[in-house]
Formats: C-alpha cells, sequence, structure tokens
C-alpha cells in the first residue's frame, strides 16, 4: 500500500459524497485545485478512472463506485477507532449515520433515541429521511430502515415490528359521489390515485389477496404522487382511492375523514427493517442502537 493511498482516499471519499470539488474542498479545508490533483493522482497510481467530471457535476465511474464501496467500511471503522483514542476511554464515540423513511423515522427512530444518547453521550446520531432507497455503502450511512419488501439480497437486516396491513380508502365525498367497490374487478370503475415510488419513479402495485393467492394489481392513475402525506391528503379531497398501509392513516379513519373499503381482499406486507451489509462491518453503537430498537419491539 502507497503511503499516500490512505489519506488520497479519505479525500475520493469526500468528493464522491459531495458530488463536487467544491463542495468537499470545502468540507475537508482544503483548495479545490488540491483536492482535483489528489484524485488525480490516485486514478494516476491506479490506472484507472474514478470519477467522471463534467461542468457541471462530478459522479462515480464503475470503477470508483466499487473502489468506495470496498473502502469506505474501512474508512469508517479507522475513523471510529480514532474517536475512541481521542475520547480516552472505552465508551461509545463517534457519529451514526442512519436513513430511513419518514414513518420510520418518526414512529420508530426518534422515540428510541432519547434514551440511546442519554445511555451513549459520546455518541451522535444523523438521521437522513428519504423515501428513496438507499445504497448504505455507496453513500456512507452505517445502516438504513425500510419495508422488509424493499432491501436488497445481500443485506443484513433485523425486523423493528410486526407485518403492516393495507388498507383501500376513500372520502365519505368520493363515496357518496362514486360508490363502493365490492370486489376487485370493481375498480376498474374507480378512480384510483398512484404512489410513485421515489427511486425509479414507476407506479406501486396494489397487493390483495383473491381466494387462496397473493396478487398484484397495477392501476393507472389519473394522479399520482412520490409524497405520501400528498397521496392521503388527495383521498381526503375526494380526488380517489388509495391504496396504502393503515398505520398511515389510522388517525383519518377514527376521525371518518376517510373510510376504507375491500377488507377482505387487503393484506399484510413485510414491516420495517433495519439493514446494514454485513456483522463485520457493523459498528459498536450501531450494535447497541439495535438492542434499544429490539427491546422497544418486545414490548
Amino acid at each position: 500500500m502507497d503511503r499516500r493511498d490512505l489519506s488520497d482516499l479519505l479525500i475520493f471519499q469526500a468528493v464522491a459524497e459531495a458530488g463536487s470539488f467544491t463542495r468537499a474542498a470545502a468540507k475537508i479545508g482544503r483548495a479545490q485545485s488540491g483536492v482535483s490533483q489528489t484524485i488525480s493522482e490516485l486514478e494516476a497510481r491506479l490506472n484507472v478512472p474514478l470519477l467522471a467530471r463534467s461542468t457541471r457535476s462530478v459522479r462515480l465511474t464503475e470503477a470508483g463506485q466499487r473502489l468506495l464501496e470496498q473502502v469506505a467500511p474501512a474508512l469508517r471503522q479507522i475513523s471510529d477507532g480514532l474517536d475512541i483514542a481521542r475520547a480516552g476511554q472505552d465508551g461509545l464515540t463517534g457519529t451514526l449515520r442512519l436513513t430511513a423513511v419518514a414513518h420510520a423515522a418518526k414512529d420508530l427512530l426518534v422515540p428510541a433515541l432519547p434514551s440511546f444518547l442519554e445511555a451513549h453521550p459520546n455518541v451522535s446520531v444523523d438521521l437522513h429521511v428519504s423515501d428513496k432507497f438507499v445504497d448504505v455503502v455507496a453513500e456512507g450511512f452505517d445502516a438504513g430502515v425500510r419495508l422488509g419488501s424493499h432491501l436488497e439480497q445481500d443485506m443484513i437486516s433485523l425486523p423493528l415490528g410486526p407485518n403492516i396491513e393495507t388498507v383501500v380508502v376513500g372520502s365519505p365525498a368520493y363515496f357518496a359521489r362514486r360508490g363502493r367497490p365490492q370486489s376487485l374487478e370493481d375498480l376498474a370503475e374507480h378512480t384510483c390515485i398512484g404512489a410513485r415510488s421515489a427511486s425509479h419513479g414507476d407506479i406501486f402495485a396494489w397487493p390483495f389477496q383473491q381466494a387462496e393467492r397473493r396478487i398484484e394489481m397495477r392501476i393507472d392513475p389519473q394522479f399520482a404522487t412520490n409524497d405520501a402525506s400528498i397521496l392521503i391528503e388527495a383521498a381526503q379531497n375526494g380526488l380517489g382511492l388509495v391504496c396504502t398501509f393503515a398505520p398511515l392513516v389510522a388517525a383519518h379513519l377514527e376521525t371518518g375523514t376517510l373510510e376504507p373499503c375491500l377488507e377482505p381482499h387487503c393484506v399484510a406486507s413485510p414491516g420495517y427493517h433495519i439493514y446494514y451489509p454485513s456483522r463485520r462491518q457493523k459498528s459498536a453503537a450501531l450494535t447497541e442502537l439495535i438492542k434499544v430498537l429490539e427491546l422497544r419491539r418486545k414490548r
């Protein structure tokens, strides 16, 4: 290993995560020209381009993506080890970077943080909330929280709660105007609001149970959105029917601003899971947070 490699890899990671030489330079306190020169020298030593540059952006090449996936966990372990050494103690320290969808962040992660952070005052948590699927390795996160059905196969994952019931809902005004569907075939005569994937842009199929089998029904929505709150707001305003997770509309069902339909056909989907690359790469802080989350799940 060239003695320059470790420091250069840290700069490479900073540029990859920032998506910009200028932003990376500002973050690490270096001149932009020096950062650019460092990356060029690293590419020359490796004899492979790591970053594709344009006048407006910087993105990883395929080789750069592979390299980042390999070195990011090791760089994080080195950083954590140095934090512990600086603290001069055996206790946990450093920053735990997490990513989660909004509902999981609000209902699962945030309620667990007070006791976790009180027990580990030298740990800080940086929580990134997004509906998109996040590659935790490539983007430098310790772990993510997503629905079990949306996880990649090479991730270690642990359930944080039970399966989540889906429900089809509409407003009282919509049902008064259009009637209430009694069968899955009736949906062809109704206006369905589409939930668009934030990661891939496709419209989610509606999962149902029909007879003894589970089916995925494709819809052709007149209105679609990638925001869960707007989806529910549209249903409340009588725009059409929405298929969503029951916890997201529980308060609206209780107050009657939304009403369910097709209950015999609705199914449960895998609940939220915390996922991370491997047991070997799991930090001590993440291990302790998972213990807190598992304890809350068992209550």
